[in-house]
C-alpha cells in the first residue's frame, strides 16, 4: 500500500472536504470512502473502513468542541444518545463483515428520500427550535432512534450518519439545525469511537495513514463548524439538501451498477 504523490494529494483533499461536510451536516464518508477505494483498489474493505473511522473521529471531535463553545445542546438528549451510540456503533462494526451493505442500500435510499421530502416540503423545520416537542417521551424516542438505530448503522455502513442524526433531532424533539448539528457531532464522535475500537482490536486500522489524513480532516471540520455557527440554520439547511441529494445519487449508482 504505497500510493503515489497524486493519490496522496487526492486523499488529503478528500479528508479536508469530508471534514467540512461532516461538521456542517454529516455525510463526510460520501467523499472519504470512495477516495480511499480509488487509492487502494486491491485492498480489503475492512482496513479502509477502520482507517476512515480513525480519520473521522478526529474531525468530529474537533467540530464537536467548536460547536459546544457556541451552542449549549440539551444534556438530556446529547449524553444518553452518545452513550447508546457508542454501544450501537460497536455492535454494528462487529457485524460489518457478515452483513451485506447491498441488502441494506434500498432501505437507506428510501429513508434518505423521505429526509429530502421533509426538508424541502417543510422549510420552517429546523429554522428555529420548537420547545413544544421537547417532552420526556419524545426525548426517549430520539435517544433510541439516534443512539441505538443510527449508531448501529454507522458501525455497519456509515455514509450519512450525521445527516440521519440531525433529522432525528429536528423532527422528533424540535431542535434547530445548528443545535442539532452540535449534538450530532458529539454523538457521531461516540459512534466513530465505538466502531474504531472494534476495527482496532481486529487489526483493521492503518494508523499512520489515518493520522495523516486526520490532520486535514480536522482543518476542514474547523472551517465547517465555524461557518455553520456564523451563518446559522438556513445555511445548514441548504447544505443538508445538497448532501442528501449527493448520497441518493451515489447509493442509486451503486444499486444499478
Amino acid at each position: 500500500m504505497e500510493p503515489g504523490i497524486d493519490v496522496v494529494a487526492l486523499l488529503l483533499a478528500a479528508a479536508m472536504a469530508a471534514g467540512w461536510v461532516d461538521a456542517v451536516v454529516g455525510g463526510g464518508g460520501l467523499l472519504m470512502l470512495p477516495a480511499m477505494l480509488v487509492a487502494f483498489p486491491a485492498s480489503p474493505v475492512a482496513p479502509l473502513l477502520g482507517t476512515n473511522k480513525l480519520t473521522a473521529i478526529m474531525g468530529t471531535a474537533s467540530a464537536a468542541w467548536t460547536y459546544l463553545r457556541g451552542v449549549r445542546p440539551d444534556p438530556r438528549i446529547m449524553w444518553p444518545t452518545a452513550g447508546l451510540a457508542l454501544l450501537g456503533a460497536g455492535g454494528g462494526a462487529a457485524l460489518a463483515g457478515s452483513v451485506s451493505s447491498a441488502a441494506l442500500r434500498p432501505t437507506v435510499m428510501v429513508v434518505l428520500a423521505v429526509v429530502l421530502v421533509l426538508v424541502v416540503a417543510r422549510p420552517a423545520m429546523g429554522a428555529v427550535a420548537n420547545p413544544t416537542l421537547l417532552t420526556p417521551r419524545r426525548i426517549a424516542v430520539a435517544v433510541l432512534l439516534a443512539g441505538g438505530g443510527v449508531g448501529f448503522y454507522d458501525g455497519l455502513i456509515g455514509p450519512g450518519t450525521g445527516t440521519f442524526l440531525i433529522m432525528v433531532l429536528t423532527t422528533v424533539v424540535g431542535l434547530d439545525f445548528v443545535s442539532a448539528s452540535a449534538s450530532a457531532k458529539v454523538v457521531n464522535t461516540a459512534t466513530n469511537l465505538g466502531a474504531l475500537v472494534v476495527f482496532a482490536v481486529n487489526g483493521d486500522v492503518l494508523w499512520l495513514l489515518g493520522l495523516g489524513l486526520a490532520v486535514c480532516n480536522v482543518a476542514g471540520a474547523q472551517i465547517g463548524a465555524r461557518m455553520a455557527l456564523r451563518r446559522g440554520s438556513g445555511f445548514v439547511r441548504v447544505v443538508l439538501v445538497v448532501v442528501v441529494l449527493a448520497l441518493l445519487v451515489r447509493l442509486g449508482w451503486e444499486q444499478v451498477a
